[in-house]
């Protein structure tokens, strides 16, 4: 009885070391990973909409929307097409930026089937002298967010520098499309989905 009382003992002192030595390494592990998210920037439950800090992709973190970017056409294969497009410029650490990824979110979810939206980093485009009309290049103003229209046969219908509003692009979009103006068809207002994103409903 004594030799099985001191297995017991025995096996009980051998856990403990073991125990120990494994929650160290947790704690360790779990310390690491703190510090390379906070040397990296990365903080999620802090993204913010009013800095100037990188988030990631502002379509994703501030609009709730992934199938902006990369657009599904080029600038060139869209003009090819012969289909109106609407470039816009941006930056991922711009509050302005940050601020208008839902405005363009919404001209893809009225427009994004009949015309081709292509979001473009302002970093992505290369420094030349000249651009041709087919370069992304060629209508950029320096400026971010920057809103260009064009329609099918490539003319520059819009160009939009600054938050410009929804419906300032929506004007020039229903021209294109030869639709209804906005004071004889249905009115559209804003209505907040949660902290960043809002939606456009009937009044």
């Amino acid at each position: 009885m004594e030799l099985v009382n001191f297995t017991r003992e025995q096996a009980t002192r051998n856990k403990k070391p073991f125990s120990t030595l494994l929650i160290k390494v947790c704690l360790i592990a779990l310390l690491s990973l703190v510090i390379s998210f906070n040397s990296w920037g990365i903080s999620p439950a802090t993204a913010s909409i009013d800095d100037d800090r990188l988030d990631g992709n502002i379509f994703v973190v501030y609009a709730g929307n992934g199938s902006l970017v990369p657009a599904k056409l080029s600038l060139k294969d869209s003009l090819d097409r012969e289909m109106p497009t609407v470039l816009v410029y941006y930056l991922d650490d711009s509050r302005d930026c940050k601020q208008f990824a839902i405005v363009v979110s919404r001209i893809q979810e009225f427009y994004g089937r009949a015309a081709n939206i292509i979001p473009i980093s302002v970093d992505s485009i290369p420094v030349k002298d000249s651009y041709t009309k087919q370069e992304s290049g060629y209508y950029y103003e320096d400026i971010i967010p920057q809103t260009v229209v064009l329609d099918g046969e490539g003319n520059k219908l819009f160009d939009g520098q600054g938050q410009v509003k929804y419906e300032a692009v929506d004007d020039v979009l229903r021209e294109v499309f030869d639709l209804l103006p906005r004071s004889e068809s249905v009115e559209l207002k804003r209505r907040t989905v949660n902290e960043f994103n809002e939606e456009l409903v009937e009044s």
